[in-house]
């Protein structure tokens, strides 16, 4: 008789599970999008928020320029992986030669980008202060 009643009791169960996880799919398919969040269109160009992190920009740029144009014993420099990079080909490893040079290609496509958001920034730092740090409606 016991036996009988946990086998009662564990369909009940999951016949009560079965109902809840049909009944929550029911309910998320009929609403999809009720649950997404709605991101809204901007409503400016952000430009206060430029002027106020201007310097920051800069100096991070001055140092990623700084860092890739140091010698050899600089970390991240162009120099040091070119020197790694030859390194590698002396030794025979073409593969770690190969990979590197794919790396060094890269650091030095950075230089010339970094130049030019340099001179853009500058363009930006005019304006900003003869626009009151983007607080003024032009």
């Amino acid at each position: 008789m016991n036996v009988r009643r946990r086998q009662r009791t564990l369909l009940a169960g999951l016949a009560t599970a079965a109902l809840l996880v049909s009944g929550t799919g029911a309910a998320m398919a009929a609403t999809p999008a009720a649950s997404a969040p709605t991101a809204a269109a901007p409503t400016g160009d952000g430009a206060q928020a430029l002027c106020k992190r201007l310097p920051k920009i800069d100096r991070r740029i001055e140092r990623a320029l700084e860092r890739l144009d140091g010698g050899a014993g600089v970390r991240g420099s162009v120099a040091r992986l070119q020197q790694r990079a030859d390194n590698a080909n002396k030794a025979g490893h073409t593969e770690i030669a190969t990979y590197l040079q794919h790396r060094l290609d890269f650091r030095k496509s950075l230089v010339p980008t970094l130049e030019q958001r340099q001179k853009d920034l500058a363009g930006v730092k005019s304006w900003c202060s003869a626009h009151g740090n983007g607080k003024a409606a032009s």
